[in-house]
């Protein structure tokens, strides 16, 4: 049943994300909807379903057989795969704080997307196909973390994001 409603999340988190992100310079209430795309796909779509994965013991052995970069293959299969449970446990508490700290606004939204942005470089290490999903994913944060900062400069008001964009050559 995963096999078939997570592509159809992913897909569902990024069209959303990638949207937000489109229409956060002009409209700043994007931004919001962002923040629960971005939340819903690291709580939904990255949390919930890795802990899932675990529960019914998927081991994450093949996860890295696509990298060209043969340190990231070994390093995969020699330290992630013997300790999954470890490691997949702490990629869930990270994925649940990157989530969580994504509604809070403010700093907390800016750090999410920071975290964001970090993990979807990394994730480019495992192999080209994940550049299909991380390259969007990517600019799409990029330019929502943008927009927050805009939105949270001290003479920001409610429609600052807006008027710093259109206003800015």
């Amino acid at each position: 049943m995963t096999d078939v409603l997570l592509p159809i999340l992913w897909v569902g988190c990024a069209v959303v994300i990638v949207r937000a992100a489109m229409r956060s310079s002009r409209h700043p209430d994007a931004l919001a909807t962002g923040r629960r795309a971005v939340a819903v796909l690291y709580i939904g779509a990255g949390a919930a379903v890795n802990a899932l994965f675990l529960l019914r013991g998927d081991d994450y052995e093949t996860f890295a057989d696509g990298s060209a970069i043969g340190f990231v293959r070994d390093t995969w299969r020699s330290v992630v795969v013997p300790d999954h449970d470890l490691f997949i446990g702490a990629l869930i508490a990270f994925e649940l704080t990157v989530g969580v700290l994504a509604l809070a606004g403010g700093r907390r939204t800016q750090l999410a997307y920071a975290a964001a942005i970090a993990f979807h470089v990394a994730l480019l290490s495992f192999g080209w196909g994940f550049a299909l999903w991380s390259v969007p994913m990517v600019a799409s944060l990029v330019t929502l973390l943008r927009q927050e900062r805009v939105l949270a400069r001290p003479s920001a008001g409610p429609e600052a994001g807006a008027r710093a964009v259109l206003s800015s050559p």
